[in-house]
């Protein structure tokens, strides 16, 4: 096993047209900052999109709920409960391993860290297990803004509907819901992928691959009635040419003109992208190669021939 040895950073975009990219749990609403009209992502929604994606295609999900996952007969809190149920699926490469160790005189050995890391979205985003015999905290080597903003400024649409099903038995009409929608918005993610911690976690660069497949394939097939609406447009990886590199503003590479205001966008062919400052920033001694991936004729087109450190990735 390789791990990642690379720092990187992520740029996904993505279109959503009157849909819901992320609602806020509390409130059942689109996040949304009211100063500047963007539309805001959680870096919990984005991970869920990815985790769910692996599970579906018959990955092993730390963080999944699905009591399918759980072992048979075992009990506890739900962390508690998966990490046993990992030990049980795995118990014979953990015999081995505990073996090792002993042989090795290896008293750091964790039997809990060993089954959670065979966990793909462990190895990505980290994972904790609170058991006193066996506590982990293992901080994932790729990481999302907690809250990544729109590119565009959004006017919220206010949507009302109906259901057939009353509020309580003894009304004779259906319940009326309101949910506020994004007519259009193009929703710009930004990640980190760093090398220290993948380290630490056994990250991959095939785990990486496979996270990149998992982005931009969950975003095109999402089937639930607030996210079906979306589209993966753009995906970037600007490679570091050192681990302890860094270049700053690299969440306002991407910019666009176009003849309507923010608010009245609708569709990609109403902006034209702008990557001068993409270009620019892979100029620099810092960047080692930029990889991007798009299904966008236009957005291909405007990349090839930005410079040898372009590539074109495959998913």
């Amino acid at each position: 096993m390789s791990t990642l040895t690379e720092k990187s950073e992520i740029i996904f975009l993505y279109e959503s047209k009157y849909s819901m990219p992320n609602g806020d749990p509390f409130t059942g609403e689109q996040r949304y900052d009211e100063e500047t009209k963007k539309v805001l992502v959680s870096d919990v929604r984005i991970k869920r999109f990815i985790r769910d994606y692996l599970h579906n295609i018959g990955g092993t999900i730390y963080v999944i709920n699905d009591k399918e996952q759980i072992g048979e007969g075992v009990s506890g809190s739900a962390s508690a409960a998966r990490v046993q149920s990992l030990r049980d699926k795995f118990a014979e490469k953990l015999k081995i391993a505990e073996k090792a160790a002993k042989d090795n005189k290896d008293k750091s050995f964790n039997s809990n860290l060993f089954v959670l890391k065979e966990c793909i979205d462990v190895r990505l985003f980290g994972g904790i297990s609170t058991e006193k015999k066996g506590n982990v905290n293992l901080t994932g080597p790729v990481q999302f803004a907690l809250l990544n903003p729109s590119l565009n400024s959004v006017d919220l649409r206010m949507h009302q509907n109906t259901s057939v099903f009353s509020s309580d038995v003894s009304k004779s009409g259906g319940a009326i819901g309101t949910t506020s929608l994004v007519p259009y918005s193009l929703n710009q993610i930004h990640g980190w992928i760093n090398p220290f911690a993948a380290k630490l976690s056994g990250l991959e660069d095939k785990d990486v691959d496979k996270m990149f497949e998992a982005l931009w394939k969950s975003i095109n097939n999402a089937n639930t009635r607030s996210k079906s609406n979306q589209s993966s447009l753009l995906l970037l990886q600007l490679v570091y040419a050192k681990d302890t590199d860094k270049v700053y503003g690299t969440d306002k590479l991407i910019s666009y003109t176009s003849d309507k205001l923010d608010e009245q966008l609708r569709d990609i062919s109403d902006v034209t992208f702008d990557f001068g400052a993409l270009k620019e920033v892979a100029t620099s001694d810092k960047i080692k190669e930029v990889k991007y991936y798009s299904e966008s004729k236009e957005i291909l087109s405007q990349l090839t021939g930005l410079g040898d450190k372009f590539t074109k990735m495959s998913l």
